[in-house]
């Protein structure tokens, strides 16, 4: 099993040995904001869906064009829909492949414990 690097005495701040060493993984804490900048993305698709259908209903002008209108805007926030569900999931999955990796340091960690107290013993 590989030994993690042993941080030097006064080597600077402990965020910046983890930033360089990838000892600890920061993506877990951005992904956050990178799903809540997707949501924001998604929430302009939606206007968009919106203005589209206000294009649609004012350029046609007549019940045809309004039916017209109402089916664009069914679909448009059928597809934000699901947009929003796969970027949902999308990020559960990238944050449970980052857990894995968290806990498989940690039981790497307490396996190297258990070997150190048994060669001790």
């Amino acid at each position: 099993m590989r030994s993690p690097l042993e941080r030097p005495q006064g080597s600077g701040p402990r965020f910046l040995w983890d930033l360089l060493t990838f000892e600890r993984l920061m993506t877990s804490q951005v992904i956050h904001l990178v799903y809540w900048a997707g949501l924001g993305v998604i929430a302009v698709m939606a206007f968009g869906v919106l203005g589209a259908t206000v294009g649609v209903a004012i350029r046609e002008g007549s019940i045809l064009g309004i039916l017209l209108a109402l089916a664009v805007l069914g679909v448009g926030l059928l597809g934000v829909g699901a947009a929003v569900l796969l970027w949902r999931s999308f990020c559960e999955f990238y944050v449970a492949i980052f857990r894995i990796g968290e806990d498989l340091s940690v039981l790497r960690r307490d396996v190297e414990e258990e070997r150190a107290r048994q060669g001790r013993s």
